[in-house]
């Protein structure tokens, strides 16, 4: 299989010999290796990909419930019977919209839904990784903490500055205006948002981790708390990078290493990089696809500048 630079060798040749579709290499050599892998697999394959590392800067990057959309069109005509390998690279997003969508796909495939994690899936992403039956990673992959955020600020962060407040203000009262000034930017409620995120998080994976990675196991409760509270550890920060080993042996998430089959791994490689390549070279930002090619395909505005004729 081909490695980033010769599948980006391979994009370019493909734009140099069809002049009339060169806007489509990059389309037709990612679908081609979607459609290798499953060929190698026999299970359709859905990827999940946003372009937050090249394009940092756009909004709706993050997962949200326009994505189901995507799902639904990738979904559709699909021999459901032969489950699901779902290729995840995201930073995350929406509580609400990732129950959803893991809802919507358990309804069409049940429990016989496998995580591909290339790269990158943090905060929902994991979430979503936790409600698959499998986690297949590769050695720099990574899973995230499933703290939630809310308007950019860290929930559990929000709760331990409260109590912390709360400690000072009773030991020593004089701080009582320091705190007020830290306090009083909070928005109205939002502390009970915070707890409510973290209760609605921590459950939903709990539940996940219990009835679909640990069924049947008679210590799926036992197992699914711990991995839960590995997995929002206050004290750690939120961007922090969970690889293959502390998946498997601290959190006892069940992950198989993606390295152990050479030809899967290139294949899953190959189609990662054509994914990069995408954004990298298109005004695509995040896409949701299918083995077969049908897609959702986010792409940024480009604005034209419009140069005023010149006066004669």
């Amino acid at each position: 299989m081909p490695n980033w630079r010769q599948v980006l060798g391979e994009i370019q040749e493909f734009h140099n010999a069809h002049a009339s579709q060169a806007n489509l290499a990059t389309d037709i050599v990612r679908r081609k290796y979607l459609r290798k892998l499953y060929n190698c697999t026999q299970r359709n394959i859905v990827a999940y990909y946003s372009g937050f590392l090249s394009k940092p800067g756009i909004q709706q990057l993050d997962i949200n419930d326009e994505d189901k959309n995507g799902f639904m069109m990738a979904t559709h005509e699909l021999d459901r019977s032969k489950g699901l390998d779902l290729i995840i690279h995201t930073p995350g997003g929406s509580i609400a919209a990732t129950q959803s969508i893991v809802d919507y796909l358990h309804q069409m495939y049940g429990n016989n839904i496998r995580a591909i994690i290339p790269q990158i899936a943090m905060s929902a992403g994991t979430m979503i990784a936790c409600s698959c039956r499998t986690i297949l990673m590769s050695k720099h992959s990574n899973l995230g903490p499933i703290d939630p955020h809310l308007y950019g600020i860290p929930a559990y962060g929000v709760i331990d500055e409260f109590k912390r407040a709360c400690k000072e203000v009773k030991e020593d009262p004089a701080k009582i205006p320091i705190w007020q000034a830290i306090i009083g930017q909070y928005r109205p409620t939002f502390l009970g948002q915070c707890e409510n995120a973290i209760k609605r998080s921590n459950k939903f994976v709990k539940e996940q981790l219990t009835n679909v990675m640990f069924q049947g196991d008679p210590q799926a409760i036992d197992k699914a708390q711990k991995a839960v509270k590995q997995l929002t550890d206050p004290k750690k920060p939120h961007d922090r990078h969970i690889h293959f080993d502390e998946c498997a042996n601290d959190i006892g998430l069940i992950v198989q290493k993606i390295e152990d089959d050479d030809t899967y791994q290139d294949l899953v490689l190959t189609v990662h990089h054509c994914f990069m390549h995408a954004f990298m070279n298109t005004s695509a930002y995040k896409m949701i696809e299918n083995h077969l090619g049908t897609a959702l395909v986010k792409q940024q505005l480009i604005k034209k500048e419009v140069v005023p004729p010149r006066s004669q």
